[in-house]
């Protein structure tokens, strides 16, 4: 992945225990939990909130951890 273009969310899908997955463009994927209090995300229980999320920018903690080694590197 690009360090210049963050991924975008390509879609969804539920993992075997029900919890859903954003699917990102940079090939990894993240787990979205609406587990209050501890987190809180409504609207992936949604499937119009979730639809409204598709296309839009996502800060992949994945690609944060790979550039970070990338730069201990240098």
């Amino acid at each position: 992945m690009s360090t210049l273009q963050a991924p975008t969310i390509l879609g969804f899908r539920q993992d075997e225990d029900g919890h859903w997955v954003a699917v990102l463009s940079c090939g990894h994927t993240q787990h979205l939990r609406h587990q209050p209090p501890w987190q809180s995300r409504a609207w992936v229980l949604d499937p119009g909130e979730r639809a409204k999320k598709i296309g839009r920018r996502f800060d992949c903690g994945w690609c944060a951890q790979e550039q970070d080694r990338d730069n201990l590197g240098s």
